[in-house]
């Protein structure tokens, strides 16, 4: 740790104090002299170190990498973005992390509050009577102090709160008054040990035992993961969980890793929608168990249509405690018989306890070896010949996929960093910050980072990878580039055939191209190592391993892959099911 010899004598160095007594070990940035005062503690006060400052060149970046750390942790990284307008960059990415249930602390700036000591124009334009309106609709909780003692306060509350799940980004605005305030003398610092996010509450044992009954009476039980603990003992419960009660398991694509989607319980691959097998499992079902989805409702519309549920449902989540009347993240209303306000783990914990645990079994091992894939010679790439290629590339490897391909299906997770689930609300342009904030998370744990993501999400988020070039933050990234907006090209063809109109006319204000951007130069810009474009099948192999050996050295490499414009087979009839019967679909 980098000693300083300077004494605590702003308000902004009793700040900074205290987040390195909270444990932040890195603040994602993007200056500004709206908070030159933090800034200023932060390199002179602290070094520089605990936190460490990560430059960015978009505060979307700077939340979104504090986002793909929590990803990792669980554990809530800093983030700090330039007054009003900053935070105005910065919206989608809170709404990501929203959405995803993620934990992390933003801080960020105003003022000064007091007039009399405002900056002719630019300090006016920068300072609004209540900064955490932008955000207080999709954050948990948000503070702008009025003192120095009060931002102490502040800031050990809204780590807390960021901490207790369910979990969320929270806000805290600091006006540069308080910042820039000479101290009479240092402040007494909290005890973070006293305020410790509470342990979540554990089911009540008539619940326990009520909900035991019903799956040893099942004949057809499924279990539904959602969001759930990253960590091996919570996975291997579950697992034990599922086997002891010979319960079907269902996942989906929009959360990371949960259960070895290899194992023969588990139903089918994971996707964005429900796949055969999870479909029939759902119907089929006597008792649903429910670990905390994000769209139950959602899911049982997809399997059963417009027909009643007639399984016995029962229900683990905490999330209604983040729903409000803003944004409809909360998803239409599930029927649930048996609805506990508890962690899903929790629950899981206790059943096995009620039911008996099975002696310790090892955990599934990641780095998964399978026979390959055939990827026959061709002109161009199709996303089934890109997946089937991705997936032989990291055969045998421990990969963290930070992000995966909406059309494809061909990938197994055996460890709960096997995949770390999608961006959460969609907002195009996260993929990138939220790889580099997992691959800073995963530094040193021998781990290989691999996001794999769309051209439009890549051209919207690659300066994001500046930060980790300029960090040393090793990181693969693929694009799938199909040089379209293409989801939005689906949507189009539906408008087409629904009223009428010339299908061949559905890529016109869709199509990223003429002239395509040129994915591996831009990657080159940024400082990075740059592969493609690929364009033919038989290429992907040496372009991969290409790739892996740059990350290994510790580069950050993006290989720029062009593929069709198209989903997977199963994908494509799935979407075309769910839409004909008045299934959800959405803008994916």
């Amino acid at each position: 740790m980098i000693e300083t010899k300077i004494g605590m004598g702003w308000g902004s160095d009793a700040i900074a104090a205290l987040l390195r007594k909270l444990d932040f070990k890195y603040a994602a940035l993007v200056p500004g002299a709206s908070y030159r005062g933090l800034h200023d503690s932060i390199v002179n006060y602290l070094g520089n170190e605990n936190p460490e400052m990560l430059l960015c060149l978009h505060e979307e970046h700077a939340v979104a990498i504090a986002q793909g750390y929590a990803k990792v942790t669980g554990k809530p990284m800093l983030a700090i973005v330039h007054s009003n307008v900053g935070l105005m960059h910065a919206t989608m990415a809170f709404f990501n992390a929203w959405c995803d249930r993620m934990p992390l602390v933003v801080l960020g700036a105003t003022g000064p509050v007091d007039a009399t000591k405002r900056r002719p124009w630019i300090d006016w334009i920068h300072t609004a009577a209540d900064q955490g309106a932008l955000v207080r609709n999709y954050t948990k909780w948000d503070d702008q102090p009025g003192s120095p003692q009060a931002a102490l306060e502040s800031i050990v509350r809204a780590t807390q709160i960021a901490s207790t799940p369910p979990y969320g980004p929270v806000y805290v605005c600091l006006d540069v008054g308080v910042q820039e305030q000479k101290l009479d003398a240092p402040l007494d610092l909290p005890d973070p040990a006293r305020f410790a996010p509470p342990q979540p509450a554990v089911p009540a044992a008539e619940d326990v035992r009520r909900i035991v009954g019903l799956l040893r009476g099942a004949k057809r039980p499924v279990i539904i993961v959602g969001r759930v603990e990253r960590n091996v003992e919570a996975w291997d419960e579950r697992v034990a969980l599922a086997e002891a009660v010979d319960a079907r398991v269902v996942t989906t694509i929009k959360v990371g890793a949960v259960f070895p989607t290899d194992h023969p319980l588990h139903c089918g691959p994971p996707s964005n929608r429900l796949n055969k097998e999870a479909t029939a499992a759902l119907r089929e079902a006597d008792v649903v168990l429910n670990l905390d989805t994000q769209d139950l409702a959602g899911l049982f519309k997809q399997a059963l249509g417009k027909e009643r549920v007639a399984a016995s449902v029962v229900s683990a989540s905490l999330d209604r405690y983040l729903h409000n009347g803003w944004s409809m993240d909360y998803q239409a209303l599930p029927p649930v018989d048996v609805d506990l306000a508890v962690a899903p783990d929790r629950l899981v914990g206790a059943l096995l306890d009620e039911i008996g645990r099975p002696a310790k079994k090892k955990a599934h091992a990641n780095g998964v070896r399978k026979a390959k894939k055939d990827v026959p010679d061709a002109d161009a790439i199709g996303i089934e010949a890109f997946t089937a290629s991705l997936s032989n590339a990291f055969a045998g490897l421990d990969v963290s996929y930070t992000s995966l391909p909406r059309g494809g299906t061909d990938f197994t997770f055996r460890h709960p960093l096997d995949y770390l689930g999608g961006d959460g609300g969609g907002g195009v342009g996260g993929g990138p910050g939220i790889a580099v904030g997992a691959a800073l998370a995963l530094r040193g744990s021998g781990r290989l980072p691999v996001a794999v993501v769309g051209d439009g999400d890549y051209l919207m988020g690659l300066t994001a990878l500046w930060t980790a070039v300029a960090n040393k933050i090793p990181l693969l990234v693929i694009v799938g580039n199909n040089r379209s907006y293409f989801n939005d090209e689906v949507h189009q063809e539906r408008m087409a055939k629904t009223r009428g109109r010339p299908v061949e006319r559905k890529w016109i204000g869709q199509r990223i191209d003429g002239p395509p951007p040129d994915c591996a130069t831009l990657a080159r810009g940024q400082g990075a190592v740059g592969i493609g474009p690929v364009t033919r099948p038989q290429d992907m192999a040496a372009a991969f391993e290409e790739a892996v050996k740059e990350v290994r050295a510790g580069k950050v490499c993006v290989v720029d892959v062009v593929i069709l414009p198209e989903y997977s087979a199963s994908v494509a009839s799935g979407m075309t099911s769910n839409f004909e019967r008045g299934g959800p679909e959405r803008g994916e």
